[in-house]
């Protein structure tokens, strides 16, 4: 059990497992709740209407989580995970019941909001719990099957989001969370025991705000901009000089606060740095292929919806596997290593995915997904583990919270870039087509893939676009290997030794 070297002890290790299980169950909330309405959306928007402002559905609970993950690991540390997790899944709950009863679309997408800024505390704090539990030995084990989770709810959520719509109505998505959500509530507020000095704080509200007021655009321009609305427009200039003038602002309150929201130490660290440039590269890789891998394999290669999560299901096995195994290879070489070596596979996956043709099989995309989940696994799990290794109690929540929080912001940035590559490059080619095949063609890469299953499209028309889309999800693929470069780079330039960090009035520097 870690001591720690503050005025806040660590949670005693009593009945570890039954915490654990509980953790897991407030995390999967979380984790299916970000797959599972997707396959429901024509049942709620034949109840509810509404299928334009849909999007927001999606939109309003990862912004709502986003903005509020670092947040709830500061108040972590304040005044202890406990209280943090239980308010986080209860908000969740409450959310979900006002989305159960919604009655009209702008109901459901300010209740999935509610969902949201409950789910800001489940995924960051549940990992902050883990590395108070348990010593660094068997924090890789653990963490890797808290990394199973979301693995799992990637394969799983679709699936169950179709089945609950169909055979129970889709308003049982949300219901069922609340059994599994008061289970978790339950064994945490038993098992779990924390020995937190009472004592006064004194609580950063503004930087707070001006933490939600800078992310809130930047994560809503990620998420709307190129598909909701032109990137050349005035909501994304708007939105933008709100976010840089919020973002000045907290960084200067950030430097003068006592208990800063964020503090600029995260940052200021060799060590924390490359961290959370990694954690960001990991975000960024999961969006561009999570997204376009199926899209691939069924539009280009005709794989069946089954067949095509396939793919993406080599990739939810590699991570956890390698998450689970990285502990033996960080007691090792140590935790930059180990994050290394994960950035070479990451790159040598990307390499082989790159290698995919338009008549390649789905083995082969299988396995460039594996390596690739090999790769996440062992950069983001050794990252995680070794800043939590570097700090002491009361400050393991805010480093936590914000690898979190840049893995969030690496995601939306990935389907903002990665989208926009892709369809600039479907577009171009689109333009370049023979004009006897342009009124069957598309205007976009949704509706290219609908064009592609429709029964009036032409032989001639499905093979121009699928030459296109084969295109532009090659490019996206370019683009995760210079990301796997990125994260190849940032661990080389990362101190090799993970020493602890001094807190003095200069930011630290971990050489």
């Amino acid at each position: 059990m870690n001591t720690p070297a503050s005025s806040a002890a660590a949670p005693r290790t009593v009945r570890r497992g039954r915490v654990l299980a509980g953790l897991m169950l407030a995390t999967s909330l979380a984790a299916l709740d970000a797959t599972v309405v997707a396959t429901a959306v024509p049942a709620i928007v034949r109840d509810l209407g509404g299928f334009s402002a849909f999007p927001w559905v999606f939109s309003a609970y990862v912004l709502a989580a986003a903005v509020t993950t670092p947040v709830y690991g500061k108040l972590a540390d304040l005044y202890g995970r406990r209280p943090m997790i239980v308010f986080g899944t209860s908000l969740f709950l409450v959310g979900s019941v006002f989305c159960g009863v919604a009655w009209s679309m702008p109901a459901l997408i300010m209740a999935r909001a509610v969902q949201g800024l409950g789910a800001g505390a489940l995924q960051g704090i549940s990992q902050t719990v883990v590395g108070d539990l348990y010593d660094i030995a068997e924090r890789g084990r653990i963490s890797g099957w808290m990394s199973s989770v979301w693995g799992l709810s990637a394969v799983v959520g679709p699936a169950l989001g179709g089945v609950l719509s169909q055979y129970g109505g889709w308003r049982l998505i949300f219901f069922i969370n609340i059994p599994f959500g008061l289970a978790a509530v339950a064994m945490i507020v038993r098992y779990l025991r924390e020995n937190v000095v009472r004592r006064r704080h004194r609580i950063d509200v503004g930087g707070a705000v001006l933490l939600v007021l800078w992310t809130g655009p930047l994560v809503l321009v990620l998420l709307s901009a190129g598909t909701r609305w032109p990137w050349a427009s005035w909501p994304t200039y708007l939105a933008l000089g709100g976010c840089v003038v919020a973002l000045v602002l907290f960084v200067v309150r950030e430097r003068r606060a006592s208990e800063p929201m964020l503090p600029p130490w995260v940052f200021g660290s060799r060590v924390t740095a490359g961290a959370n440039l990694a954690s960001l590269c990991v975000g960024l890789t999961v969006s561009g292929l999570t997204t376009f891998l199926p899209t691939f394999a069924q539009s280009v290669l005709g794989a069946s919806p089954v067949a095509a999560g396939f793919v993406l299901a080599a990739m939810s096995i590699g991570w956890p596997v390698a998450a689970t195994c990285s502990a033996r290879l960080y007691m090792r070489i140590g935790f930059r290593d180990t994050a290394l070596a994960g950035a070479g596979l990451l790159l040598a996956g990307s390499v082989t995915l790159l290698t995919v043709r338009a008549d390649s099989s789905l083995w082969h995309i299988a396995v460039g997904s594996l390596v690739v989940g090999f790769g996440l696994g062992l950069l983001s799990n050794s990252t995680m583990v070794g800043v939590q290794s570097i700090v002491d109690w009361t400050r393991r929540g805010v480093v936590t919270g914000s690898l979190m929080f840049t893995r969030t912001i690496g995601t939306a940035l990935g389907a903002a870039v990665l989208g926009a590559v892709a369809n600039a490059s479907l577009t171009d080619w689109l333009r370049s087509a023979p004009r006897s095949l342009r009124a069957e063609l598309p205007a976009s890469i949704d509706d290219a893939t609908r064009v592609i299953t429709a029964a009036d499209t032409s032989q001639a028309a499905v093979e121009f676009l699928r030459a296109g889309l084969y295109l532009s999800v090659h490019r996206v693929l370019w683009g995760v290997g210079v990301v796997a470069v990125i994260a190849l780079v940032v661990m080389l330039v990362t101190p090799r030794r993970f020493r602890p960090l001094r807190f003095g009035d200069a930011p630290p520097d971990a050489r």
